[in-house]
């Protein structure tokens, strides 16, 4: 056993390396500088954590977050590595331990925020200690295309300058495009890198984009079907994230939020809640995650769409680290489209950017929003769409998305695509998705009288069609290239010249449409729900969660009641049979919800 493969089993408890691991770290060893393109859950870490402990001198890893770089020192203390991390967590007093530490030779690894590197306490560093290596984390963050653009990863090759030898110099991130990818080597000054990106796929993520009418609704029948389960809500305010926390913990669930308007002692408090699992659900703008080495994360939901595939990637990969199965949900709206599009046009300008780096960066924000917006709106495979955007070429048909899983059928559209195509082109861009949906569909609401829409041609030409259908048209016509929408507060539809040329010649166009679903069968006849007895099931399950001292819904959940005045169960054994019901349930609540039922039959048996 080499020396590689011994440290790997006896510091770090792994039999044998991951994929794409031992070229890294050989590269890194040997002298050469590396990039490594990983997903999250790969193994990074391992990647420039070995080669430092087989290398001379220090290593110093470049980390963006405070909770990263505890995390990981946190590990490589316990497993015996002597690490250190400096950052404006620590006081004035610890940072200058530290640092007298470090200079006397204490530590084999130190972490360092970006901000630090060019302090003279740490500049003073490099000529106490030989400096024989520098891992950069996080590295897309050096890329102001890359969405998490930090300014200070622009002084790492100033850093490197000041040291009297350059160390050799390692690069790792978990998603970076291929212009993103470049920026990192030119940025960065590495000098003929290996570069090897072990693929982006993560099969054991399931995706799924909702469209749903309350996204609330959506979230909480989630929950309730997946109680012991931790994970993470993204939402694309602070806004949202209150009024999701606050809503969530009212229906008794153990949420917690996280986002930049708060504490940092409350921020500080409410992540370790959710890594130490008092906390399942954490609520959170996307100022909570990189880096969170949190492996039982099994859903992250995103409440909101955010702006790129970057960041949706990046975020729903926090979900099944430890390899198990995990889901990734989008709730899609076409709000989000808005909210995301006002962010990116009034949000604050980067000042170490140029006027004119500042309108290409918009742009470039503004395509990516429409690339994330397809995704959100294709009824084609999730990961096929995701990987290519990442420059692979998968398979069309992964098996565990809610592209390849839902009940498509393919719908002739194109005689819809002319009428659509043409009522944009009369119109000589005047009116949104929303108008044109109500509009040909027949609406005679007040807007669309106002407008003048009915009494065009197209008015009510798609009047069988449901409205969940007409939006799905506008929607292919928008990824297929054949709509745009303009960049004004109000986003308008027009033509591309590709639309134009469908409505001169048109061809075949074909879409995928969710299939109504058909009624599920029942075995029994289904009353309706009588709300007296309603009322008395939940005010026996209150008096039950009271007594036990958990939240209502652990006894038994509104559906779950609802079913139970339906079916009206007579004994245990039909009792079991309530969605809901198992056999501990059966046992504990039977005899006091049964003779609720039995009382209220009783009495609906006497005269009135």
């Amino acid at each position: 056993m080499d020396q590689r493969q011994q440290l790997l089993q006896e510091i770090f408890g792994y039999p044998q390396f991951r994929p794409g691991q031992e070229p890294l770290i050989d590269s890194l060893l040997s002298g050469r500088d590396a990039v490594g393109i990983m997903p999250t859950g790969a193994g990074k870490s391992i990647c420039y954590q070995l080669p430092a402990l087989l290398l001379p001198g220090i290593t110093v890893v470049v980390s963006p977050l405070i909770s990263l770089m505890k995390d990981q020192v946190s590990a490589l203390v316990q497993a015996g590595v002597r690490a250190a991390y400096i950052n404006s967590s620590l006081t004035e007093s610890q940072c200058r331990k530290a640092m007298e530490n470090a200079r006397g030779g204490m530590y084999k690894i130190i972490y360092v925020a970006p901000e630090r590197l060019l302090t003279p306490g740490f500049l003073a560093l490099g000529q106490f200690q030989a400096i024989n290596m520098v891992c950069v984390d996080e590295a897309h963050c050096v890329s102001q295309w890359g969405q998490d653009f930090r300014p200070s990863y622009l002084d790492i090759p100033k850093y490197l300058d000041t040291l009297p030898a350059r160390p050799v110099v390692g690069a790792f991130t978990a998603t970076a495009t291929e212009e993103v990818r470049g920026d990192i080597v030119e940025l960065l000054g590495l000098r003929e890198p290996e570069i090897l990106v072990t693929g982006f796929d993560r099969p054991n993520l399931y995706f799924e984009v909702q469209a749903p009418g309350d996204k609330y609704a959506a979230l909480k029948e989630y929950l309730f079907s997946h109680p012991d389960r931790s994970g993470i809500v993204y939402c694309l305010t602070r806004k949202t994230v209150e009024e999701v926390t606050a809503r969530l913990c009212a229906d008794g669930f153990a949420a917690a939020r996280y986002h930049a308007g708060l504490d940092p002692a409350e921020r500080r408090d409410n992540q370790d809640d959710f890594l130490y699992d008092r906390a399942r659900i954490m609520v959170a703008t996307n100022a909570f995650g990189m880096g969170i080495d949190k492996s039982n994360v099994s859903f992250v939901i995103h409440y909101n769409m955010p702006k790129n595939i970057e960041s949706y990637y990046q975020e729903a990969g926090r979900a099944g680290r430890d390899g198990e199965a995990a889901d990734c949900i989008l709730l899609y709206s076409g709000r989000d489209v808005i909210t995301n599009q006002f962010l990116i046009d009034h949000g604050e300008g980067k000042a170490e950017l140029t006027e004119e780096q500042q309108l290409q960066l918009r742009e470039k924000d503004k395509a990516r929003l429409r690339q994330m917006t397809f995704y959100a709106t294709t009824r084609g495979c999730l990961r096929e769409f995701i990987l290519k955007y990442f420059g692979e070429r998968p398979a069309s048909y992964c098996g565990n998305c809610s592209g390849c899983l839902s009940n498509f059928e393919e719908v002739d559209a194109t005689a819809a695509a002319v009428l659509a195509l043409g009522a944009v082109q009369a119109s000589r861009r005047r009116y949104g998705v929303k108008t044109w949906v109500d509009a040909l569909r027949g609406s005679k609401n007040e807007k669309t009288r106002r407008f003048g829409l009915t009494e065009t041609t197209e008015y009510g030409a798609l009047a069988e069609w449901s409205e969940t259908r007409v939006r799905e048209l506008f929607s292919l016509l928008l990824s297929d290239g054949l709509l745009y929408q303009t960049e004004e507060e109000y986003a308008v539809l027009a033509l591309t010249p590709e639309g134009a040329a469908f409505l001169a010649e048109p061809s075949s166009l074909i879409m995928k449409c969710v299939r109504p679903r058909a009624a599920a069968p029942r075995s029994a006849p289904l009353r309706e729900v009588d709300e007296s007895l309603y009322a008395e099931l939940k005010a026996l399950r209150l008096t039950a969660a009271r007594r036990a001292g958990v939240p209502a819904f652990v006894i038994f959940t509104d559906a779950t009641l609802q079913k139970m005045c339906q079916l009206m169960p007579c004994d245990e054994a039909e009792f079991l049979k309530v969605p809901g019901v198992g056999r501990t349930k059966c046992e504990r609540y039977a005899g006091e919800f049964l003779a609720a039922i039995r009382s209220y039959q009783e009495r609906q048996k006497q005269p009135q």
